[in-house]
């Protein structure tokens, strides 16, 4: 497995690559500047299960916010730097746990040394990002167009960049919004480097096409043993991308704990409804810390055989359903209480 054998980054008080936990990111989309409104979105990030946040610096206000946001979070803090090396001295002056950049593009060389040295003073490491979208031309000129080959090209010229300045604290993502071309770039790169990797499917669209373009690209990636964090790129609520994130770790078994709901998918023998019940048991379980399996069933055809696969399920009938508990049939409640039975079963599980 790639990632057993990566380099251990410290980011924060977190680690990742040899073997730790596949960490999840997020990005914050409020102004940096506004630390009210980036904290609160952050703190919210927090309770669905992020565990990196990145914050954009696009000028030295925003820079400055950083030491205030960084005081009233609990994970780790990553500046997002493009074009002026500046903001990334002032991200790390105020206290980033790591600065995302493309050396190639934050102003030459001497700027590129002053933000290694500033790095290697404080320990911070440098997450060196390239995208499909900034592919060199010569890179485009030789490969005849953006391939993976090309943006793995252009991502280890830019950590060559960072190694000659005596520097080897980074971490390397690479994304592309062409799925497959993701997915070749990352079995490249994992081929030829042993930096951890920060995984993602770039510009994925919103959360119903890019939580399964995301799951599809990311499946196959970690699925590999590659990718040492992730993040489920959404135009969205961010929250929305830690729990697809939560929910790719889990159904490849990367990750243990959280609540799985499984239901069927309805057919002419249900019932009740079950596409409204299923719903709101999905939203029931969020505020649940247990690692649990929940089957919501529609009949009594495989219903009650698949609800007791689970920890706990609902079978439904006609307007009723049975509670399925550890295998076995509890009792038949009415369709209109199963919801707050199920709730009642939760609190206080045993």
């Amino acid at each position: 497995m790639h990632r057993d054998s990566t380099r251990v980054i410290r980011i924060g008080d977190r680690k990742i690559g040899g073997g730790n936990p596949i960490l999840i990111q997020s990005m914050t989309n409020t102004k940096t500047q506004d630390v009210q409104a980036t904290v609160a979105q952050i703190l919210e990030l927090e309770r669905a299960g992020c565990e990196i946040i990145r914050c954009t610096v696009p000028d030295m206000e925003a820079a400055q916010a950083l030491s205030q946001i960084k005081r009233q979070i609990h994970i780790p803090l990553v500046a997002d730097i493009h074009f002026d090396y500046k903001m990334a001295l002032a991200a790390m002056e105020n206290g980033a746990d790591k600065i995302r950049i493309n050396p190639g593009n934050i102003g030459g060389p001497e700027k590129v040394k002053a933000v290694v040295d500033m790095a290697r003073e404080r320990d911070i490491p440098i997450r060196i990002g390239v995208n499909s979208g900034s592919l060199e031309k010569p890179l485009l000129e030789k490969y005849g167009g953006v391939t993976a080959g090309g943006i793995v090209e252009s991502a280890l010229d830019k950590v060559r960049m960072v190694e000659e300045l005596g520097y080897e604290n980074l971490v390397i993502s690479i994304k592309s919004s062409d799925v497959l071309m993701c997915v070749e770039a990352h079995e490249i790169l994992a081929a030829r480097t042993n930096y951890p990797l920060h995984v993602g499917i770039t510009e994925s669209g919103t959360v119903a096409s890019g939580s399964i373009k995301s799951a599809v690209g990311l499946g196959i990636i970690l699925n590999q043993g590659i990718g040492d964090t992730i993040r489920v790129s959404l135009t969205g609520d961010p929250v929305e991308e830690i729990k697809a994130a939560k929910l790719i770790l889990r159904t490849l078994k990367l990750r243990q704990g959280g609540m799985e709901v499984v239901s069927c998918p309805t057919c002419g023998r249900t019932r009740i409804d079950l596409i409204g019940l299923a719903a709101k048991v999905e939203r029931l379980v969020e505020g649940y810390p247990m690692d649990l399996k929940v089957a919501v069933m529609g009949c009594a055809v495989n219903g009650p055989g698949e609800a007791r696969e689970a920890d706990i399920g609902i079978a439904g009938g006609e307007g009723e359903g049975l509670l399925i508990k550890k295998g076995e049939i509890i009792r038949k409640v009415p369709e209109e209480s199963l919801l707050d039975t199920l709730k009642e079963e939760l609190d206080n599980w045993k």
